[in-house]
């Protein structure tokens, strides 16, 4: 997939595509489904697929104090979106110069001058320009205008709900992983690189992998059992916390660290994506080092009976050792 940094960098073998344009975050099923009709359109046209998004996000510009957790890094929806096939990503700052453009100076700007798009594929919820002015009525009659087609995507619902960030964000915050995978059709993870902390697990009896979150606040928060997968691992099992450390740190923003139950790789500087299948309680303030040593332990112990337990593998190997 290539990645096309700004409106500067467009250049006349990016004209003629089939375009869609949104937030992205967290590529749910409902976004799955807008980009399988990309794919499809682009294929159709033999043309290629491109994704627009901002960054940053328009809601973290506008209100960064109050916009809701990133469910991905831009460099994990890169990575979704170039796994799912489509062709070229851009990536336009949102900055003053850009909020305040009217929505038929953008339009014009972007997907007439700057990708000459031939069809677009719109959600069900997109705005844009100054004042949210632009939706999917006014890029239809622009179109109409300009030469370009309009292609509505239909809500994307499960359990008679619609799909949507938002209620991702919902269900991890609430601990409903259940919910929240079948939400993005995969277990939600966190991808990042391990970076060194200040060594207090080990001295704690329980050493840790701390992954980069690069975001100020998680979706989720607690202690969870997750598979880890990259840098050489395949699905090992593993106690994650996320959140402010509130016994030893007096921070606000989030922090991930992960103990293996398998082994101990030195993970420093690589990067691993941490797979969260089950939440075994919420983050919580001890009054000592030894009571939050006491904790780890209590959960490493929990999340070794809950893979014993939902592991396939390990059920298997327990029956065959009872005959």
């Amino acid at each position: 997939m290539e990645l096309i940094r700004g409106l500067h960098n467009l250049r006349p073998r990016h004209r003629g595509c089939v375009a869609t344009i949104g937030a992205f975050d967290g590529v749910h099923l409902g976004h799955q489904t807008v980009l399988g009709q990309l794919i499809d359109e682009a294929g159709a046209l033999s043309l290629p697929s491109v994704v627009i998004v901002f960054e940053p996000l328009p809601r973290e510009y506008l209100a960064p104090g109050e916009a809701p957790a990133r469910l991905m890094s831009f460099r994990e929806k890169c990575l979704r979106l170039s796994q799912l096939g489509v062709d070229r990503l851009l990536c336009i700052r949102f900055d003053e110069s850009l909020r305040g453009m009217s929505a038929m100076d953008f339009a014009q700007a972007l997907f007439v001058r700057g990708l000459g798009v031939q069809r677009l594929v719109l959600g069900d919820d997109f705005r844009f320009g100054r004042e949210r002015e632009g939706d999917a009525a006014f890029l239809r009659q622009l179109g109409q205008r300009e030469g370009f087609s309009t292609l509505p995507t239909q809500t994307c619902a499960l359990d008679d709900e619609r799909i949507s960030s938002t209620r991702v964000r919902d269900a991890l915050a609430a601990g409903n992983l259940a919910l929240a995978s079948r939400l993005l059709g995969r277990d939600y993870a966190i991808s990042g690189r391990v970076v060194r902390g200040h060594q207090l697990g080990r001295q704690l009896g329980a050493p840790t992998a701390n992954v980069e979150l690069k975001r100020l606040r998680s979706p989720l928060a607690g202690v969870f059992a997750v598979r880890v997968d990259g840098a050489g691992l395949s699905a090992v099992p593993g106690v994650a916390n996320v959140g402010t450390r509130p016994t030893v740190s007096n921070g606000t923003r989030a922090n991930l660290e992960v103990h293996l139950l398998e082994g101990s790789p030195d993970l420093y500087g690589r990067r691993i994506d941490v797979r969260f299948v089950h939440r075994l309680r919420a983050e919580k303030k001890y009054d000592s080092l030894d009571a939050l040593r006491d904790a780890i332990r209590a959960d490493i112990d929990t999340a070794q009976r809950w893979f014993e337990q939902n592991s396939p593998a390990l059920r298997h190997s327990m029956d065959s050792s009872d005959t």
